[in-house]
């Protein structure tokens, strides 16, 4: 009896050990990269530290993330992190993510920095990750390899939709502004810009602000409200020492032109479930059709003969400051305390030297393009297309020349006053809205 129960109590044990040594196994096929934050499965965990912020530094990196998005169109990965990284300074990171009712495992991160960084020291950059299995994920964080995260910070994840051939969307048009600096306060352009772009269809404006002057902050403010402008507040200069310009060995700083190809490539992501098309151009440049009323009805013709296009690309063409008695006739007295020009007078534009550089911006759908630089597309996944300059060319109304040419050698061009009786009572209207206009006798003087 006795050698019976101690046959038995000997194999019981021998059943332990062996279970023993499975799960041993079995925890040592698990990759170290997926286990080496073995998570504390609580659902309450990634509701401690989200971010509200635009930028969002990494602990224990020279790196910033800025949004993140669902991206599933490059093969073997299912999100996509605007970042600002460092070059010289990139290290293994790894993707956390917040499930719906836990913490995730990890998952390698791929670092991506564009190839359009113009030499400085930081670049716009994409982090690239899978989402675990059986995971819905709602927020996500980067993580360095050697740190085990105490308290992350979190950011949503955006664009969750699935995508639809057919889908519709909010927006047919939205333009992106990157990014407002240096108390930029050309109030009137803007406001005449905003109201033209209005007329050719555009329903939404992404503006990225820094620091715009007092009066257009208050006119930025009032669009906002109104549902025009969607105002992203871009503190770069608390986190860096950002460029004034793109040379970095003429205007110095860590980052080109205060975070432009950054702030770009966000909104193109920000847009990619909201809007049709996107328009990526400067506050000073109006993409203009000359052979259709507007941007729909333009692509509306263009679309259908270049199916498999997503990036249309647009010459960029100089109107210069030139008063004559034509010009002249854009006036409007109503607006002559407010800061800024009238675009109205600009109604000459210069011919290209053969031997200058052509720049040139882009109207894309979001869908196609994966990495965007300022005058062209670095990754995309259709065609290109150039539209003829006289079908559609961008009013690039410049606030000064170092010389300016005759008359003689500009070509006059209205095309601007085919708005002006709709622009001039829109824009009157809504500096008066904004205090920008000292009574409304003035606001009535209009010629």
């Amino acid at each position: 009896m006795e050698r019976a129960k101690y046959s038995l109590n000997a194999k019981y044990l021998l059943l332990f050990i062996i279970v023993c040594l499975l799960i041993s196994l079995a925890f040592e096929r698990i990759p170290k990269t997926y286990r080496k934050f073995m998570p504390p499965h609580k659902s309450n965990v990634c509701s401690s530290r989200l971010s509200d912020q635009t930028i969002t530094p990494l602990n224990n990196t020279k790196h910033f993330m800025v949004s993140a998005f669902m991206d599933q169109r490059v093969k073997g990965f299912d999100i996509r992190i605007i970042s600002i990284f460092r070059r010289d300074s990139i290290q293994p990171l790894h993707c956390l993510f917040c499930c719906v009712d836990h913490l995730s495992d990890t998952t390698p991160a791929t670092v991506l920095v564009h190839s359009d960084h113009f030499d400085f020291p930081y670049g716009a950059t994409d982090v690239m990750c899978q989402i675990p299995h059986n995971c819905n994920a709602t927020h996500v964080t980067l993580v360095p390899d050697t740190v085990r995260p105490t308290n992350p910070t979190w950011l949503p994840l955006r664009n969750k939709k699935t995508h639809e051939k057919n889908k519709r969307f909010e927006f047919n048009f939205t333009v992106c502004i990157s990014a407002l600096f240096g108390g930029y306060n050309n109030v009137l352009q803007f406001a005449q810009t905003l109201e033209i772009y209005r007329l050719l269809g555009v329903g939404r404006v992404v503006v990225y602000n820094n620091s715009g002057g007092p009066e257009l902050s208050r006119l930025l403010h009032s669009y906002s409200q109104e549902g025009l402008v969607e105002l992203v507040q871009w503190p770069i200069h608390n986190y860096l020492n950002p460029s004034p310009g793109w040379q970095v060995a003429v205007h110095g700083g860590e980052l080109q032109y205060y975070g432009q190809l950054v702030a770009l490539n966000e909104c193109i992501y920000r847009s990619m479930e909201r809007s049709r098309y996107v328009l990526l151009n400067d506050i000073d440049e109006i993409i203009m059709p000359y052979q259709h009323d507007s941007l729909t009805s333009l692509m509306d013709t263009l679309q259908p003969q270049h199916p498999n296009t997503g990036v249309f690309v647009i010459q960029v063409i100089i109107y210069p400051k030139k008063t004559t008695e034509e010009s002249n006739k854009g006036y409007v007295d109503a607006w002559r305390q407010v800061p800024g020009f009238n675009i109205l007078q600009r109604i000459y534009w210069e011919d290209r030297n053969k031997d200058q550089y052509h720049p040139h911006k882009m109207l894309v759908q979001p869908s196609f393009v994966e990495q965007t630089s300022v005058h062209e597309v670095l990754k995309a996944f259709g065609e290109s297309y150039k539209i003829p300059e006289k079908m559609c060319h961008i009013v690039h109304s410049v606030t000064n020349r170092l010389i300016e040419r005759p008359l003689e050698e500009l070509h006059l061009d209205k095309r601007l006053w085919d708005f002006k009786d709709r622009v001039i009572p829109r824009v009157t209207e809504m500096l008066r809205k904004t205090g920008l206009l000292s009574s409304e006798e003035e606001a009535d003087r209009i010629n």
